[in-house]
């Protein structure tokens, strides 16, 4: 009792979150350096200078380390885009949406290799993880909502708003996104521009 008492507890946490953080570090650099493909769960251990065992243990494999160095790039992505709802609440629904999906591009091309690592962890059971985690979850609310906006206005035609706006995001899953940028050599503007024309394009009301 006098332990937590005297804050015994608290100190663990601490040194927790402390451990937890220098794995972080020592894994953004090693990911910096060598490229994310290329650095394994065993020689981030070995650098951190913590057992593979101890590792797993706070990362259950490198898709969830990813997904804790991706967490900050994540919150400032989501911040700026509320920022840009409020200000543009006045704007068309599509005009939005189409801003919504460049902006998701230019994250895919920001923080491509971390977010392969996410996809490739996602396998088995977990396959379907990504689209499971609380950032996919508020996109997708936003592109809900933006399209129920542009059914109601008029601008889209009516479209079942459930499955379709898992489809408006899926032309810029990171997988298709490295395919068409890195294997196929495309721009990053030929990609965005194809992937506004469809959506877009297959969504606007017939005049």
């Amino acid at each position: 009792m006098t332990d937590i008492a005297a804050g015994k507890p608290r100190r663990e946490r601490r040194d927790a979150a402390a451990h937890r953080q220098h794995i972080l570090n020592v894994a953004r650099e090693l990911f910096a350096r060598q490229g994310v493909d290329a650095t394994s769960m065993h020689e981030i251990a070995l650098a951190a200078g913590v057992g593979q065992g101890t590792l797993y243990r706070r990362f259950a494999h490198k898709g969830e380390l990813a997904q804790a160095l991706l967490a900050d790039n994540t919150g400032r992505f989501e911040a700026a885009m509320h920022s840009y709802m409020d200000e543009a609440s006045a704007r068309p629904a599509l005009e939005r949406l189409a801003t919504v999906l460049m902006r998701l591009a230019h994250f895919n091309e920001a923080n491509g290799p971390l977010l392969g690592a996410i996809e490739d962890a996602a396998a088995g059971s977990r396959r379907t993880a990504p689209c499971h985690g609380p950032h996919y979850a508020w996109l997708r609310g936003v592109v809900v909502g933006l399209l129920e906006e542009a059914i109601a206005q008029g601008e889209a035609r009516p479209v079942d708003v459930a499955v379709t706006a898992d489809l408006v995001l899926a032309p810029l899953a990171i997988d298709l996104y490295l395919y068409q940028r890195r294997d196929q050599g495309f721009s990053f503007e030929r990609v965005t521009q194809a992937v506004q024309q469809l959506v877009l394009d297959g969504l606007r009301a017939r005049v």
